[in-house]
This record gives structure tokens, C-alpha cells and sequence, in this order.
């Protein structure tokens, strides 16, 4: 994998440290696809992820959402012992991260049948959304008087 140098934007931007950093993080963290995942978009501002978790009851994982990263982690229970002559199904912990946009707000996690599903939505506060301004036209400011001759 390639590496980038961020340096050049750094010295010609400002207040884009979040969106460098998380490149940055991306470079060099190792991959690990445990569990598998899907991120789907719902409509222009909705979106689930859905995550396999084969072997998983719903009080063995955690959901958080702290700022802009939503953390899912997984810990099997200990009181679980069987004696496996085979184990293709794994259930071992794991911590999974999702780096979320502004104003990006987790509304719901449901889990069915193994799969963890977690409903996101943006929400764009009102002062943050585009406005039409008006403009103010007197009745003499768009007028133009002709003199009689």
C-alpha cells in the first residue's frame, strides 16, 4: 500500500486536522475484516450498517456513540464451555470503529438472526441549513424617473 504525505495540504488548509488525521489512521492501521459488515445508504440522509455476528446474543455486544465514532464491541461470555471438535464460527472479541460525519446520529440498533443492524441519520440543525435571504426593494430604489423635456 501506498503511503501519502499530507504535508502540503496541511500548510494550505485550516480546520481540516479531523479529515488528515483520519487518513492518516487509515494508512496504518492493519486490516482486519472481523466482523464481516455492510454500510448501506437508505436515502439521501439515512444509512444502516449491518454487521454478521454469528454465535452473538444482543447482551454481548455494545453499541456506543461518542462524538463522532461509533464503537461496536463484542465479548463472548465465558460460561459458555463446549468442546469443539471443529470451530469454524468465530466468536472472538472484537472491536469494530466507524468514523461518523458531522451532525451523523446513530437512531436505532436491532439484532435479528445474526445480524446487527444500526439505523444512522443526518440531521442538519436549522441554523446550520441554507436559507433564501430576501432582498429589500424600496419603492424608490428600483424605479428610474424620466424628467420631461
Amino acid at each position: 500500500m501506498r503511503t501519502y504525505d499530507f504535508a502540503p495540504l496541511w500548510r494550505s488548509t485550516i480546520g481540516f486536522d479531523r479529515l488528515f488525521d483520519l487518513l492518516d489512521e487509515t494508512q496504518h492501521r492493519p486490516e482486519d475484516n472481523y466482523p464481516p459488515y455492510n454500510i448501506e445508504r437508505l436515502g439521501e440522509d439515512r444509512y444502516q450498517i449491518s454487521l454478521a455476528l454469528a454465535g452473538f446474543r444482543p447482551e454481548e455486544i455494545a453499541v456506543t456513540a461518542e462524538q463522532n465514532v461509533l464503537t461496536v464491541e463484542g465479548r463472548k461470555s465465558d460460561k459458555d464451555q463446549h468442546e469443539y471438535l471443529y470451530q469454524g464460527i468465530s466468536a472472538r472479541p472484537f472491536k469494530r470503529q466507524f468514523n461518523l460525519a458531522d451532525y451523523v446520529q446513530v437512531k436505532s440498533a436491532t439484532f435479528d438472526s445474526g445480524l446487527l443492524r444500526i439505523e444512522l441519520v443526518r440531521e442538519i440543525p436549522e441554523a446550520m441549513k441554507p436559507r433564501r435571504i430576501a432582498i429589500d426593494g424600496g419603492a424608490s430604489a428600483g424605479q428610474i424617473t424620466q424628467k420631461a423635456a
